[in-house]
C-alpha cells in the first residue's frame, strides 16, 4: 500500500506534467481496483477493461480530485461507478451460474477443508447484492474503516453500518443453510 504522502507527491507530479508518475500510482492501485471491477462483474476481461477505464477516468479527472480526501477513496469510487455502467450495458446477458457462484465441483463426502469453506463464503457472498459485497469487501478483506467505504459507494456512515450490519447476518444464514444441506449430503 502506498502512504498518503506519496500519494500527495506523486499526484503533485501527475499535475506538474510527469504522466510516467502516474504509473506509480496505477500500480499502486490496479489490484484493488480489478477486484472491485471483478466482484460487480463476475467477467475478467470486462473486470480488466472498466478498470482501465476507471484509471483513464482518474487521470483525465485528476485536476478537480479533492485532496482532504483520500486518492484511493476517490479512485475506488470512480472503479466501482465504471464497473456499474458496464453491469448495466450488459444487462441481460447470460451468465453461467457455476462461474457467477464459483463453485467448481461437488463436494459431497469429503470434511469441510479450507478450500471447501472458501468457496462456500464465495457462494454466500455472490447471494448477496453488488452493494453489500462491495460493503462487506471494502471493510472485511481491504480492512477500511467505514468512512473510506461509505466514500467509495457514495453513501453516509450510518447506512453503510447498516449495511454491513444486515449483510452480515445473510451471509451467516446461508453459511447455515449450505452447511446443512452439506451435511445432510454425507
Amino acid at each position: 500500500m502506498i502512504t498518503r504522502e506519496r500519494e500527495e507527491t506523486l499526484i503533485d507530479q501527475v499535475l506538474g506534467g510527469d504522466e510516467g508518475a502516474y504509473s506509480h500510482l496505477i500500480d499502486a492501485h490496479k489490484s484493488y481496483a480489478y477486484t472491485i471491477a471483478y466482484k460487480i462483474l463476475l467477467n475478467r476481461p470486462e473486470a480488466e477493461e472498466a478498470a482501465q477505464d476507471a484509471f483513464i477516468k482518474a487521470f483525465q479527472y485528476l485536476r478537480g480530485f479533492n485532496r482532504s480526501a483520500r486518492f484511493s477513496t476517490w479512485l475506488y469510487r470512480i472503479v466501482f461507478n465504471t464497473a456499474i455502467s458496464y453491469k448495466r450495458r450488459r444487462k441481460g446477458t447470460f451468465q453461467d451460474i457455476n462461474s457467477a457462484v464459483g463453485l467448481s465441483g461437488d463436494v459431497g463426502g469429503r470434511e469441510l477443508d479450507r478450500s471447501d469453506s472458501h468457496q462456500h463464503v464465495h457462494a454466500a457472498l455472490a447471494g448477496l447484492n453488488e452493494a453489500d459485497q462491495l460493503a462487506i469487501q471494502l471493510f472485511y478483506l481491504q480492512e477500511m474503516d467505514l468512512q473510506e467505504v461509505a466514500g467509495i459507494m457514495g453513501q453516509p456512515v450510518n447506512t453503510v453500518k447498516v449495511r454491513i450490519h444486515r449483510a452480515r447476518l445473510r451471509l451467516a444464514d446461508e453459511l447455515k443453510r449450505m452447511l446443512k444441506e452439506e451435511a445432510l449430503t454425507l
